[in-house]
């Protein structure tokens, strides 16, 4: 039975109408893109036109989108492949400058490196808003510029939805000729993304977190940015990329991708509207919840518009999400990759949140969500917080 509210868009958000529609004609062909034959050829005509389509939502050449099978797959790409090229060209180069608010794609991309490949990690903690500073990443590169392999920080946090100064990032990479790797998950579609005016050296994004499908995503490489393959097979895609292409995922990316840029100062004010009012609302229940991160006076900027990142004092996160749920309302605590995970997220963590103190809600709004969802979690929140403070008290 599907739930009657659904506040969990940055997990996965629907599929729009015309990307359902652009993969179900799709599905409906044969052909493999790699083939010489006709449907072949077919079916490699609709992967380069749906590559121009979202090379030009991105703000990107067709030559630098890479097709990966999701977000998770083009991080690891991004990080461990730049790293592994940089030192191979030069075996100085074993530092990595990670944010320590990545999403765990990133994360763990990092730590495995660390674990297994002798590479050292700096990690760049945030302020109290969940940001980070291009002060921060100066002083981490700084220390031994010559070590840096690759700096990576997302444009928009995951879990806070607090959208970081990446511009100013890589300039101040740039000065030291490192290249910067952004996960743009969360932030492309929603807020203006343009990798060619960015200045990133790649770029993550997926389709299903603006109404694309499940399974199909992209890394945006620069041209001429040094990039070592993680498979190995054909190298469809510019020879660090081996797979065959996904012609009917590549399709509803492109033509969500499309949507969502071409709609995004409308869609942006609405999202934003409808998440403000469910901020107050819920302080309104109850004046000790604060908003995690920047917010007050956010003009979508500082923070995603559909992004309600709640904490709720003296309170069980997970008895509090449970409670919601069988009022019909989805939403999480946290990122959906880390789901049963009872431990306090790394990102509140990072922010100096204590642990322990307060429950976790992470409310979050997409191109379905109306005022009456609004207005239904407002009404189940007073008694979902009463039962979760009840299941705090005694454990």
């Amino acid at each position: 039975m599907p739930d009657l509210v659904y506040l969990d868009h940055a997990a996965t958000t629907p599929l729009t109408p015309a990307a359902r529609s652009a993969v179900s004609e799709e599905l409906g062909r044969v052909g493999n893109p790699s083939s010489l034959h006709g449907r072949g050829r077919a079916a490699r005509s609709v992967v380069e036109e749906s590559r121009e389509a979202l090379a030009t939502a991105l703000g990107a050449h067709p030559s630098e989108v890479v097709f990966t099978s999701g977000g998770t797959e083009a991080d690891n790409l991004a990080v461990e492949g730049s790293f592994r090229a940089r030192r191979a060209a030069d075996p100085r180069r074993v530092r990595l400058i990670v944010s320590a608010i990545e999403h765990h794609a990133v994360l763990e991309t990092a730590e495995h490196l660390e674990a297994h490949d002798g590479a050292e990690v700096t990690w760049v903690s945030p302020d109290a808003d969940g940001v980070i500073s291009p002060y921060a990443v100066r002083s981490a590169i700084a220390s031994d510029p010559a070590s840096v392999g690759v700096v990576s920080v997302m444009w928009a946090n995951n879990e806070t939805g607090v959208v970081q100064p990446v511009r100013a990032i890589v300039d101040v990479a740039a000065e030291f000729g490192i290249p910067v790797h952004s996960d743009a998950v969360q932030a492309f579609g929603h807020v203006p993304v343009d990798f060619g005016v960015s200045g990133l050296d790649f770029m993550t994004v997926t389709a299903h977190k603006l109404g694309g499908p499940i399974g199909v995503g992209a890394l945006v490489a620069r041209r001429g940015a040094e990039l070592a393959p993680l498979s190995h097979g054909g190298g469809q895609e510019r020879d660090v990329r081996s797979g065959t292409l996904n012609a009917a995922g590549a399709r509803g990316f492109a033509v969500a991708a499309t949507d969502a840029v071409a709609t995004l100062t409308e869609e942006s004010a609405r999202l934003t509207a409808l998440r403000d009012r469910l901020i107050r609302g819920a302080m309104a229940v109850d004046p000790t919840i604060t908003v995690t991160g920047a917010w007050e006076g956010a003009d979508g900027i500082h923070r995603l518009p559909g992004n309600a990142h709640l904490l709720v004092p003296d309170c069980d996160g997970e008895a509090l999400l449970y409670l919601l749920d069988a009022a019909g309302i989805a939403c999480s605590t946290g990122a959906a990759c880390r789901a049963g995970v009872t431990r306090q997220s790394h990102v509140l963590t990072a922010m100096g949140v204590p642990d322990g103190a307060a429950g976790a809600l992470r409310l979050t709004l997409g191109h379905t969500s109306t005022d009456t969802d609004v207005d239904a979690f407002l009404a189940a929140l007073p008694g979902a917080v009463a039962g979760a403070r009840r299941a705090f008290a005694v454990t």
